[in-house]
């Protein structure tokens, strides 16, 4: 059975980058996955002082909205480093937050779908046919954290 996931007050919202699980990376403390991915956007272009006002929005939701806007410059080379980006701030949520690395452990082999309706890349769009690169994420380190002995010990 399909895991579907979208909302962070849902059934899996802890796969939502929405979700309260702060994480810290490069020695900064990010609220949520959201803050940091938004933040990354910025780094080293003309538009970098918008970084710490992400970092310091009160909710996910305005990290988004700050990140996403579209008169500001975004790194020359996101288009090439957002997946892998992405990656190491969802792992870094999983590795430090021991209870919902236990969610994704249980989840088993089963496929993990972020079921956003407007968002076709990270997730499958309002018909299914995105490309749900958040969901392969997940079932990406899902196994990663399965081949690590004493994570996934420390789960059983």
């Amino acid at each position: 059975m399909t895991i579907y996931f979208y909302k962070a007050y849902e059934p899996y919202g802890c796969f939502s980058n929405f979700s309260p699980h702060g994480i810290e990376m490069q020695g900064v403390y990010w609220p949520t996955v959201e803050h940091y991915y938004q933040a990354q956007k910025f780094v080293g272009s003309p538009d970098a002082t918008v970084i710490p006002v992400i970092h310091a929005a009160k909710t996910p939701e305005e990290a988004a909205a700050l990140g996403r806007c579209h008169t500001r410059q975004v790194r020359s080379d996101w288009e090439q480093v957002k997946i892998e980006i992405m990656r190491e701030a969802v792992l870094k949520k999983f590795l430090t937050h021991t209870e919902i690395r236990k969610i994704l452990l249980d989840t088993g082999d089963r496929l993990i779908v972020e079921n956003s309706p407007t968002d076709y890349f990270w997730g499958c769009g309002a018909d299914g046919s995105g490309l749900n690169h958040l969901g392969k994420i997940l079932m990406s380190i899902r196994e990663q954290i399965r081949a690590l002995p004493l994570l996934s010990a420390v789960c059983d």
